[in-house]
């Protein structure tokens, strides 16, 4: 039985707790409007959310490594099932974990690499960044958030140092962000990229359903049912040129690929929330991403950050 100061403690802290949610702001008629919005939550240890009509996403700053460990360079993926952005008022309310009615984030990063996050696969073992660093917002919408963001060295075992660019463009009417990602490394010689889904970001731990297909080029995954908050899912598709296989490690399912240093390489990571309106069921989620036909030309303007002119 708990002791009643122990229990008035608990009492005490869950009411402070409530006393800082705040109600959701409903949007107003210029937010209705957009299908688009890049937001950097200041206010969040640098939050930096992505979202269009359909999908939103969410990548870590580095004050949150401090205040809230562990922290990963992994995306977050939030179930939404409004057309118009409603991520940095739900993250306003202090409590984004909740469903007020727009939708909510219950999909668990952890340390893995959530949605299409990546790592230099090397031994057996995906070596991983910190979070980001130098955000750049190139169009905040309506209609497209894009941006890039760097990530600053850090060590695949002993062998090399290596460092990243990243732009990160999603449209609206998709649920897929085209990312463009440029490794530079203090060594010359092709890396093997691991891109992942976090093995268990809801449902209590339960594994869900992954379909690789390897003629393809894609990994797809079909969450577990996590109480009433419904279903999340993910894919990852790669350039079927640069593929070199799955595999996996404790945290995450893993397609990989062939970059050479210096240049950029194009992959496309998408999750959906099954009540968000557009994919009720495994089937009509993986038959969405067979449908796609990615284009994996880089930008011909991209340019990561002190390249030059």
């Amino acid at each position: 039985m708990m002791r009643a100061p122990l229990l008035a403690l608990t009492l005490f802290a869950a009411a402070a707790a409530a006393q800082d949610h705040k109600p959701l702001r409903p949007a107003t008629a210029e937010e209705r409007a957009a299908r688009a919005a890049v937001t950097i939550a200041d206010y969040r240890y640098d939050d930096l959310l992505w979202e269009n009509d359909r999908i939103a996403y969410r990548i870590y700053g580095r004050a949150l490594e401090a205040a809230e460990p562990p922290s990963s360079s992994g995306i977050d993926a939030w179930g939404k099932r409004v057309r118009w952005p409603y991520m940095d008022r739900q993250l306003r309310t202090g409590d984004q974990h909740a469903d007020h009615g727009e939708g909510l984030d219950f999909y668990n990063v952890g340390t893995g690499r959530g949605v299409g996050g990546l790592g230099i696969w090397y031994d057996n073992k995906l070596w991983t960044s910190r979070n980001y660093v130098r955000p750049e917002i190139l169009s905040a919408g309506p209609e497209v958030a894009d941006f890039k963001v760097d990530y600053d060295p850090w060590p695949v075992d002993t062998v090399r140092t290596v460092r990243e660019t990243r732009r990160f463009t999603l449209p609206a009417g998709t649920s897929f962000t085209r990312m463009v990602s440029t490794i530079g490394s203090d060594d010359d010689a092709e890396l093997v990229v691991g891109i992942g889904i976090s093995k268990r970001p809801t449902g209590g731990g339960q594994p869900g359903e992954v379909t690789r297909d390897a003629a393809a080029s894609r990994l797809s995954w079909w969450g577990p049912a996590d109480g009433d908050k419904g279903r999340m899912a993910a894919a990852v598709i790669v350039d079927p040129a640069a593929f070199a296989g799955f595999a996996e490690d404790a945290d995450n399912i893993l397609i990989l690929v062939r970059v050479r240093p210096g240049r950029p390489f194009v992959y496309y990571a998408g999750a959906a929330w099954d009540r968000g309106g557009d994919f009720a069921t495994h089937g009509w989620w993986q038959a969405y991403v067979d449908r796609q036909r990615p284009d994996f030309r880089p930008p011909p303007d991209f340019r990561p950050p002190g390249a030059g002119p």
